[in-house]
């Protein structure tokens, strides 16, 4: 595909906003604004992986995923604006996510070491782990709001707050995770997956890019699970004063 024949592809975002324009939904801005991010982050990107997959140097390697991990944390932590300190604790839990999903990949050779796998599967797992994080806060939001009256009840009765807030703890965690385990439920019937259609359009065999979606799909499972168990085991307490009483 080369640069001239990619600017036909922007005709899918002048559909985009003709038909924002038509019912007048006000999102003409939103679809300008994110065509013009997207393309010039990809753009750049795609030259600072070039780069690095030309040099193969460790210590380039490792400040793209943290590039990778402090843009999920800010993004996930937007969810979460009138909580002191949720930040950090969401770039802790993306950081042990990635160190102990990709150390198995790799320990496991199921991948190898190299930027073309580090990278692109660290990103992967990072982005489907800052959405678990993402779905917590607003689970955890709408549900301490609607328990209100259960958890200031509990409080009054003696209980501390992670067993106030328990129940809604545990119902925001399995909302988050939800999502993740509904793909994984439909892969291959109702969607291809970006990974897996890219490797076939480039010319890859079906077979090989089906082992390939199988193996993220499956390590997509147990990073959802730990980001979405360490952020609700580092954030609960945010919920609350430091006197015990839940915030307003």
């Amino acid at each position: 595909m080369t640069y001239y024949s990619m600017w036909f592809a922007f005709a899918f975002v002048l559909i985009a906003l003709l038909l924002s324009l038509w019912q007048k939904l006000g999102l003409e801005k939103e679809i300008a604004i994110g065509t013009i991010r997207s393309t010039i982050q990809l753009l750049v990107i795609g030259y600072v992986l070039q780069f690095i997959f030309h040099s193969e140097n460790i210590w380039f390697i490792l400040l793209v995923i943290i590039m990778m991990v402090s843009v999920a944390s800010w993004n996930a932590a937007s969810r979460g604006e009138r909580l002191p300190g949720i930040f950090w604790r969401i770039a802790f839990a993306l950081t042990v996510t990635e160190v102990i999903t990709m150390g198995l990949l790799v320990s496991l050779r199921l991948v190898s070491p190299t930027p073309q796998y580090l990278i692109p599967l660290s990103g992967m797992i990072i982005g489907s782990s800052m959405i678990v994080c993402g779905l917590f806060l607003n689970h955890m939001n709408r549900e301490t709001d609607s328990s209100r009256g259960e958890i200031e009840a509990l409080l009054s009765l003696g209980a501390t707050p992670r067993q106030a807030i328990q129940s809604v703890l545990k119902r925001a965690v399995k909302a988050s995770m939800i999502p993740t385990f509904d793909t994984m439920k439909t892969i291959g019937l109702v969607q291809l997956p970006g990974m897996m259609t890219g490797m076939i359009v480039a010319g890859a065999s079906p077979i090989e890019a089906v082992r390939y979606q199988i193996l993220i799909m499956l390590s997509f499972s147990s990073s959802a699970a730990i980001s979405a168990v360490l952020i609700s085991l580092l954030s609960y307490r945010l919920w609350f004063t430091h006197e015990s009483y839940l915030r307003s």
